[in-house]
C-alpha cells in the first residue's frame, strides 16, 4: 500500500473528543475508546497539503465557495453515484445533524410526528425531540441476524401519528444496512402518498463492501427528487468532522426556500474556510487513498470477524453491507444493560457506544468503530477476551 494504515498517531492531550474527555463522559481515563466516528488515520495528502497553506496565511476571514468547489462534489456524486446535481440546489451547513434540524424547523410543525427507524444514529432522537416534535419510531425487524424494514408499521405509523417528515438513514448507522432500491422505492412511494417529506442522512455512502451498491434516494425515483432534502459531507469519508462542512441538496425550490429562511433564523451563513478548502480538495485529490482506505476497513472487519469467531463465539456479528461502524450482539451473554456496561468499560476498560443510546431495540448490543490500526483493533479485541474470560471463571 501507499498509504500507511498501521501506523500510530497519539491522539490523547490534543482535545480529540475520542481520546481527552474519558472523565469528562464519565469513563475511566485509561479506557481505549472504539465509539464517536472518527478515524485514527491521518487524512489524503492533497487535503493536509491545502490545511497547512490555508493555516500558514495567517489570515483567517469570510469565506465563500466558488464553482470549483461545487464542480469538485458534483463531479464526485455524478461518478460514484450517477447523480446529477444543480447548483441552485446545493446549501453549506455546519454539520449534517444541524441539517436536520433546520428540516425538521422549516417543513414541521411542533407536535408533528417526525419517523425514524431504530436503533438508529442517536442525534436524530434529540433533535426531533428538542424540536418539540414527536417523535415516531419504526423499529427495524433483526431476522436472521439481517435487519428488515416493516412497511406495514411504517405505512400505518405514517397515517396514525400525523407524521410529516422521514429521516432516512442510508446507509443505516448503527446497523450496517445498504439499502437496496426495491426497499428505498417502496418507502419513497409510502412517503409521496401520504405527503410525507423525505430527509436522507447518506453520510456514509462511500463505505459499503463488496456486492452492495449505494444509492442515492432520488436516484431511485425521479419523483422522490422534489420531496426530499438528501444530507452528504466529507467528514466520515476523510476523516474532516471537525472542519464542519456539509454539503445538502434540496433540488425542490419550495423546501430550499424553507430551508434558507429557517438557517437565516439561526444565523448561519458563511463555512470555515479550512473546511470548505479540505472538501474541496478532498474531492479532488483524495480517491486513490480511499480506494486503499476501504482495502483497509475490510481487512479490519474481516479480522474482526475471525476473532470472534474463534475466540468470542458469544458475540454476534451484524454482518454489515456498509460504514465502518459494526454492531455487536451481546445478548447471548445473558447480562443486563448495567453489567453490560460494566464489563466493557471497567473490565475490558474499553470505550464503545452501548447499544440502548440507539433506542431500546438496541439493549444488548455494542458499535464498534474499525477505523483504527489493526494493533489499536487487537489491543481492543483482547481486552474483551480478557474481560470475557474473567466472567467465565467469576
Amino acid at each position: 500500500m501507499k498509504y500507511n494504515f498501521d501506523e500510530i498517531i497519539d491522539r490523547r492531550n490534543t482535545d480529540s473528543l475520542k481520546y481527552d474527555f474519558a472523565a469528562e463522559r464519565g469513563k475511566p481515563a485509561d479506557v481505549l475508546p472504539l465509539w464517536v466516528a472518527d478515524m485514527d488515520f491521518k487524512t489524503a495528502p492533497g487535503i493536509i497539503e491545502r490545511a497547512v497553506a490555508d493555516a500558514a496565511s495567517g489570515i483567517y476571514g469570510y469565506t465563500e465557495s466558488k464553482d470549483a468547489y461545487f464542480q469538485a462534489v458534483a463531479s464526485w456524486y455524478r461518478e460514484y453515484f450517477g447523480w446529477n446535481v444543480e447548483r441552485k440546489w446545493l446549501v453549506k451547513t455546519p454539520g449534517i445533524v444541524f441539517a436536520i434540524g433546520v428540516a425538521i424547523q422549516a417543513l414541521t410543525e411542533p407536535g408533528d410526528g417526525v419517523l425514524i427507524q431504530q436503533p438508529v444514529y442517536y442525534p436524530f432522537s434529540e433533535v426531533i425531540r428538542d424540536s418539540g416534535r414527536k417523535l415516531v419510531n419504526n423499529a427495524l425487524v433483526l431476522r436472521d441476524g439481517h435487519y428488515e424494514i416493516d412497511f406495514a408499521d411504517f405505512e400505518r405509523k405514517i397515517a396514525q401519528e400525523q407524521v410529516k417528515l422521514f429521516v432516512l438513514c442510508s446507509p443505516h448507522n448503527p446497523v450496517g444496512r445498504v439499502w437496496a432500491p426495491e426497499e428505498l422505492r417502496r418507502m419513497g412511494e409510502i412517503c409521496l402518498r401520504c405527503g410525507v417529506r423525505v430527509v436522507s442522512d447518506e453520510i456514509h455512502s462511500d463505505f459499503v463492501y463488496e456486492g452492495r451498491k449505494h444509492y442515492v434516494f432520488p436516484t431511485v425515483d425521479a419523483a422522490f427528487q422534489d420531496n426530499c432534502i438528501v444530507c452528504t459531507a466529507p467528514s466520515k469519508t476523510f476523516n474532516l468532522a471537525g472542519l464542519q462542512v456539509s454539503n445538502i441538496f434540496i433540488p425542490d425550490a419550495q423546501i430550499r426556500r424553507a430551508f434558507l429562511r429557517q438557517m437565516s433564523a439561526v444565523g448561519y451563513s458563511q463555512a470555515n474556510m479550512i473546511g470548505l478548502h479540505a472538501c474541496q480538495a478532498a474531492y479532488e485529490t483524495g480517491r486513490e487513498w480511499l480506494e486503499e482506505l476501504k482495502v483497509y476497513l475490510k481487512a479490519n472487519l474481516d479480522y474482526v470477524r475471525a476473532y470472534l469467531a474463534e475466540y468470542l463465539p458469544e458475540i454476534r456479528l451484524i454482518e454489515p453491507e456498509g460504514t465502518y461502524l459494526l454492531w455487536l450482539d451481546f445478548r447471548a451473554l445473558g447480562l443486563t444493560e448495567e453489567r453490560l456496561e460494566h464489563l466493557i468499560v471497567h473490565e475490558a476498560k474499553l470505550w464503545l457506544d452501548s447499544g440502548a443510546i440507539f433506542g431500546a431495540a438496541g439493549e444488548g448490543f455494542e458499535r464498534v468503530n474499525i477505523a483504527c490500526p489493526r494493533a489499536v483493533l487487537r489491543e481492543a479485541l483482547e481486552r474483551l477476551r480478557g474481560a470475557l474470560d474473567g466472567l467465565k471463571t467469576a
